[in-house]
């Protein structure tokens, strides 16, 4: 099991935040929140997505990417992260189930 933390950077404003956003991902969810917790993330900011678990993520400053890496989580690229996320949604393809999903 594992922890990555991609090379995206998109710009963005995320309330009063500048900066560069990554993704924070993991190999499953119970790894990914706990991972969060070392850094500091609040449960609030996990990203879910309506589509397929594999999806699922926190976005992370260019900071909290670097002090990701030095605690441990695999730096890969954006592109590395889209094949592993493909590869995850063709191994299990059902998407979540309905109790599962959000709202509209």
């Amino acid at each position: 099991m594992a922890v990555y933390v991609d090379d995206w950077k998109q710009p963005a404003t995320v309330g009063p935040v500048h900066g560069r956003w990554s993704h924070l991902l993991a190999d499953t969810e119970e790894e990914l929140h706990a991972f969060a917790r070392l850094l500091g993330l609040r449960p609030a900011w996990f990203q879910r997505s309506r589509r397929h678990p594999a999806f699922d993520h926190y976005d992370v400053t260019e900071e909290l990417r670097r002090e990701a890496i030095r605690l441990g989580a695999a730096a890969i690229s954006w592109r590395q992260a889209g094949r592993m996320l493909r590869h995850r949604r063709r191994a299990h393809p059902a998407a979540r189930p309905a109790a599962q999903r959000p709202s509209p």
